[in-house]
């Protein structure tokens, strides 16, 4: 079987330099690159992956740490990271840590410990502070996809902002008796609910609301959502006009309660929520969108970035949200609205 000392013969170069060419990882010249490429597919040379490690002093594989791979977020960011991955040649190793279990708890303290990968892409994680402290001690580079503090460059959305956003969204719409729903967890979704929670108050003071706040606390999942609403809405002496989610599933389930109790949306509740899941325009939902599988793809720039520089500082990367309106928002009083609404020409194609 032919190998890389053949490969490094005809384009005329030291094995090493063929490992780096081939590997796509360290500096050689393009010229050098394409003659050692095609020197390969010259003789049906496929590199290794230990071959290229050898060359690289990198194993070319890539960790990638999750609470959950089977949520809408975390399967949209490892799409990303995947695709990314791919294109860069890269292998990904992906632990599935979930809260509270002792799986999370072993890959913490023994498989991340190995070092089986060049950089390590957290997805949020929302670590406690012995977990913070164990990722860093790693001595490897680290990406989060939604974190918090210095400890590593973070990728995010400002979650303060995007609910500011849909607050006064509803606001402009006429709406004053306006409540959040969200905010009662202690789960990986604590510090971004947290944040979406003050961008509903700061919207609501900043407008000479906050006599109207009202923060119905609900679980971060479309059952927490519908378990929640189906409670606050069925007093209709108390019921809100308008609703802020903290996430799309949220927002869903309020959706499926007020259905159920013959509460009619838009034209006796709005509801807006935040992400644009995949689920959204099924339900007309009005939301903020966010990208994840843009966000797994930034994630892995950045941590390319750090494995050609150790020294870059860490920093924190906020991707842009977009208003997306459908049918699930309306006026109040179309006579006192500040947004006119073509629901149809704002919809997404």
């Amino acid at each position: 079987m032919s190998g890389i000392a053949e490969v490094a013969r005809l384009a005329g170069v030291s094995k090493s330099t063929a490992s780096r060419a081939l590997g796509a990882t360290g500096y050689v010249s393009e010229d050098t690159r394409r003659r050692v490429h095609d020197a390969a597919a010259s003789i049906g040379y496929v590199p290794s992956t230990s071959a290229v490690s050898l060359a690289t002093g990198r194993t070319q594989n890539v960790g990638v740490v999750m609470p959950y791979v089977n949520r809408w977020f975390f399967a949209e960011v490892l799409e990303g990271i995947q695709q990314s991955l791919l294109e860069q040649g890269l292998d990904l190793t992906l632990y599935d840590a979930k809260p509270g279990s002792d799986g999370r708890h072993r890959i913490f303290e023994d498989f991340l410990a190995r070092k089986r990968f060049d950089g390590l892409i957290a997805v949020g994680l929302e670590p406690d502070h012995q977990e913070i402290d164990r990722l860093v001690t790693i001595g490897r580079p680290i990406v989060s996809v939604v974190g918090s503090g210095d400890a590593t460059t973070v990728v995010e959305i400002d979650d303060d902002y995007v609910a500011r956003r849909a607050t006064e969204h509803l606001i402009a719409l006429g709406h004053r008796e306006i409540a959040f729903l969200g905010g009662g967890t202690t789960t990986h979704w604590a510090q971004v609910d947290r944040r979406r929670l003050n961008g509903y108050l700061s919207a609501m003071e900043g407008a000479g609301l906050a006599e109207h706040v009202v923060h119905i606390f609900s679980e971060v999942t479309l059952p927490g959502g519908y378990a929640s609403a189906v409670d606050a809405l069925g007093d209709s002496r108390a019921r809100p006009t308008a609703i802020v989610a903290t996430c799309d599933e949220v927002a869903i389930g309020a959706i499926i309660a007020a259905r159920r109790l013959g509460v009619q949306v838009p034209s006796d509740l709005s509801v807006i929520g935040i992400d644009d899941h995949e689920f959204a325009d099924m339900f007309a939902l009005t939301t903020l969108r966010q990208s994840p599988r843009e966000q797994g793809r930034v994630a892995v720039d950045l941590l390319l970035a750090h494995l050609d520089d150790p020294s870059l500082a860490t920093r924190t990367v906020r991707m842009q949200a977009q208003l997306v309106v459908r049918n699930s928002t309306a006026a109040l009083d179309p006579r006192s609205s500040a947004v006119a609404i073509d629901a149809r020409r704002h919809s997404p194609r």
